[in-house]
């Protein structure tokens, strides 16, 4: 197998550009989204960090609109696993003016995802545009 791959296909770069750093950083503090008390725990701190557009696409590929997202927020029990969640592989990519992928691996106990967030920049704040998890399958 050649340096430029691995066995699941081209190596892809993974670095953020010098002058993202500073909004990588923020933004990490961030994910997972929905997870940071210091961010907000109620449905209208949720409704102030999600775009009017929002909508995201679940690890099991299903799609879910703002309203259903804010809804199941609004009615989900504090998960005492979230602190011994991991988090690594986080970047950053300016997608627009004032607009941000972040990319990143989130350990779940033996769940593994890829997440992918997009971020706008606003004067009210950071806005969540769109979110999608997907599930990375074991080695075989």
């Amino acid at each position: 197998m050649s340096a430029n791959r691995t066995p699941t296909g081209p190596r892809i770069a993974f670095v953020t550009a010098p002058e993202l750093l500073a909004v990588l950083e923020e933004l990490k503090l961030r994910e997972p989204i929905f997870h940071h008390p210091e961010f907000g725990t109620t449905r209208r701190d949720y409704e102030n960090m999600t775009d009017p557009e929002f909508w995201e696409v679940g690890a099991s590929g299903r799609r879910y609109s703002r309203e259903f997202v804010l809804h199941t927020l609004e009615n989900r029990a504090p998960d005492p696993e979230v602190s011994k969640w991991l988090t690594r592989d986080f970047q950053c990519r300016e997608i627009a003016a004032d607009n941000y992928l972040i990319t990143y691996t989130l350990f779940q106990g033996p769940r593994v995802t890829r997440r992918s967030t997009l971020w706008r920049r606003t004067a009210d704040g950071w806005k969540v545009l769109y979110h999608q998890g997907t599930i990375v399958e074991p080695d075989t």
